[in-house]
């Protein structure tokens, strides 16, 4: 939020500082009810973030993958609200690791809102947006579920779920168009460099 204008709307991370400082649920379901209709892209984020990182992850990720998809599916089914068991909804996000990745996060965010700007805003957040976001996060985190283990291969399509989930919290066709690019280059090194490592494989045994 720009200091100079005290009527401009707060920033995705000023949200997020202010949820992470301010008193109230520090919990998984606490983040979901200050995002409301943009939770989904947030846990997007969330959970495709950690295999995103430039690390090989030997498959460790792929609960992550699954909930993403299972969420994505809600978003195209056309919920409003995501749902999630109690058990889950009550999983704090303040506290060691969790906060640090969150703090990570918002670092990302708040670089990205400085060179991002808002673009055809009107394709965001209707009922045909939200379906092609939906299959968009499906088809990322399926190629970074699917991709060989221990390959680091499911970063690049990972990465691409996070950057258009960004895109959709800022609103910004640029990022989202970005994000497909190295969304489809993840899968494309997926098929050719994974075949390759998997033949080669083979032929050791």
């Amino acid at each position: 939020m720009d200091p100079a204008d005290p009527q401009a709307p707060a920033t995705v991370s000023d949200q997020l500082e202010g949820w992470l400082t301010g008193a109230g649920d520090k919990t998984l379901g606490g983040l979901i009810e200050l995002f409301e209709e943009k939770s989904f892209a947030i846990l997007f984020v969330l959970l495709l973030g950690v295999p995103a990182l430039p690390i090989p992850t030997g498959g460790a990720t792929h609960v992550f993958e699954v909930i993403a998809v299972l969420l994505a599916l809600q978003l195209i089914a056309g919920r409003d609200e995501i749902w999630l068991p109690e058990k889950w909804r009550a999983r704090p996000l303040v506290g060691d690791k969790s906060q640090t990745f969150v703090t990570k996060l918002m670092r990302l965010i708040r670089r990205l809102e400085k060179i991002s700007k808002p673009r055809l805003r009107f394709l965001f957040d209707h009922r045909l947006s939200n379906i092609v976001f939906g299959l968009l996060v499906i088809g990322g985190s399926v190629a970074a579920f699917f991709a060989p283990p221990f390959t680091g291969l499911d970063t690049l399509p990972a990465l691409g779920v996070v950057l258009l989930s960004l895109a959709v919290l800022l609103e910004d066709i640029l990022l989202a168009i970005v994000a497909l690019v190295v969304g489809v280059a993840g899968v494309l090194l997926i098929l050719f460099l994974g075949a390759a490592a998997i033949d080669g494989l083979q032929k050791l045994f």
